[in-house]
């Protein structure tokens, strides 16, 4: 294993420029995934390729409200610049494969992915909403020792915590 031996200002120099621009979910089945991520969580698709020869598509979400004007290749080009989106993979025919029992969320044995975070101002008001889209709730705002935050499930199980920035602060102070 190498050695990590740069300087803070050298690192910082090095890496200038560098985004966390996606994480990336496989999904089952698109109509249901996107629906829930535009209609319950707000997002909006930037971004939508198809991969005819290797037979997946890739839909880019985010909180983006202002789409640029241009060329594909420019539109391309922006959506690979934001920060923090999702990338939801769908590899052709799953959604219609009754013996496809659908991807592992990361929270059943064996652990490895947990979940991705949305930030929202009003917890409790966010999940009075997702309740009316009947979302599957791990955990409630007021369930557990951590309250004030929830996790909640999309279509394909993958779980997604929902918290405030006022909450979470107050929850790391009280540790």
């Amino acid at each position: 294993m190498s050695s990590y031996n740069e300087s803070p200002e050298q690192i910082a120099q090095a890496t200038e420029g560098y985004v966390m621009q996606q994480t990336m979910l496989r999904i089952k089945d698109p109509k249901p995934s996107l629906a829930f991520y535009e209609n319950v969580l707000g997002m909006k698709l930037l971004g939508k390729y198809d991969f005819p020869g290797m037979e997946f598509t890739l839909y880019f979400l985010g909180y983006e409200q202002d789409m640029p004007k241009g060329d594909d290749k420019e539109k391309t080009q922006w959506v690979f610049r934001r920060p923090a989106l999702i990338e939801l993979t769908h590899n052709w025919g799953t959604e219609n494969d009754d013996s496809f029992t659908g991807y592992v969320s990361g929270n059943e044995e064996p652990k490895g992915f947990g979940h991705i975070g949305i930030s929202v101002p009003d917890v409790y008001a966010a999940c009075e909403r997702f309740a009316k889209y009947d979302v599957e709730f791990v955990k409630k705002p007021d369930g557990g020792s951590m309250k004030g935050l929830a996790f909640i499930k999309d279509p394909d199980g993958y779980w997604i915590e929902i918290l405030s920035p006022e909450g979470i602060t107050d929850i790391i102070q009280s540790q």
